[in-house]
């Protein structure tokens, strides 16, 4: 790995453990309004006091988000996009560069994948041409996969979340994001068929914290390196002591009662 690479990883990799704790914030682009976006200095401020490591959003963000006081946070610019208003959603675009993505400050850069849907191959391709810029720039990729198209029956499962996550790995993200399975022995296979850092998405939006401890807790336990969990935890009411406990489980080896108790004395 170039030395540039290296020390923009440790911006967003705890160096300690090689774990991370990154938080999403692509959904307007996707979604239009959004709940615990609409502020978008405060949300990050929150993201950053609680401890995470890093936050992800569109290029047009960071001019609304950035910070000028108290702890720093790793930032990754978001390359791909589509809305929830086309019949084809899942059809992702690239909509900057990593070029323009360092112009901007950027500690990393993320391409999202859908396999399974009809243009996946430009997607691959996308992501394929992010890698090699990446590497010419010593930049790190996050690279989110899903199994998402008419023809997969479960995205969740063990080996449609493994195919995801070997076509990341071979196609040279630093980072994969990928589903949950659901378990830790299935999450297992995952993880040890991809030689770098796998760190799993939240989902839709959970109701339950102990469900979100437990779910990062059991991707943990199978080799996991952390979270890239974005609406479960910025719409959380009490998300500044979410990402607290978030911290606790993933770089202090905490347990789940131990991090919900972290949530509940929040204010």
């Amino acid at each position: 790995m170039y030395l540039g690479k290296k020390i923009r990883m440790e911006r967003i990799l705890n160096r300690n453990d090689g774990r991370t704790i990154i938080v999403p914030m692509d959904h307007g682009v996707t979604m239009g309004l959004v709940d615990g976006l609409l502020d978008m200095r405060e949300t990050v401020n929150d993201m950053a006091k609680g401890g995470a490591d890093a936050v992800l959003m569109h290029k047009g963000l960071v001019r609304c988000s950035h910070r000028n006081a108290g702890r720093d946070v790793g930032l990754i610019i978001h390359l791909s996009a589509s809305t929830a208003l086309t019949p084809n959603g899942n059809t992702k675009t690239l909509v900057g560069t990593v070029e323009e993505a360092l112009r901007h400050g950027a500690d990393g850069v993320s391409v999202h994948v859908n396999l399974g849907d009809p243009y996946e191959r430009l997607m691959v391709a996308d992501l394929g041409k992010v890698a090699c810029a990446c590497d010419d720039w010593g930049v790190p990729l996050v690279a989110m996969v899903y199994a998402r198209g008419p023809e997969v029956k479960n995205g969740y499962s063990r080996d449609a979340v493994a195919h995801c996550a070997r076509v990341g790995m071979e196609l040279g993200a630093d980072i994969v994001k990928v589903a949950y399975t659901g378990d830790s022995d299935s999450f297992a296979d995952v993880t040890s068929c991809c030689c770098v850092p796998v760190v799993i998405a939240g989902g839709p939006r959970m109701d339950s914290t102990r469900d979100i401890l437990e779910m990062v807790y059991g991707s943990l336990q199978a080799g996991g390196s952390g979270v890239s969990i974005g609406r479960n935890v910025f719409q959380h009411p009490k998300r500044v002591g979410l990402v607290r406990a978030l911290r606790a489980l993933v770089h202090e080896n905490a347990g789940v009662d131990e991090a919900l108790e972290l949530v509940e004395q929040a204010s």
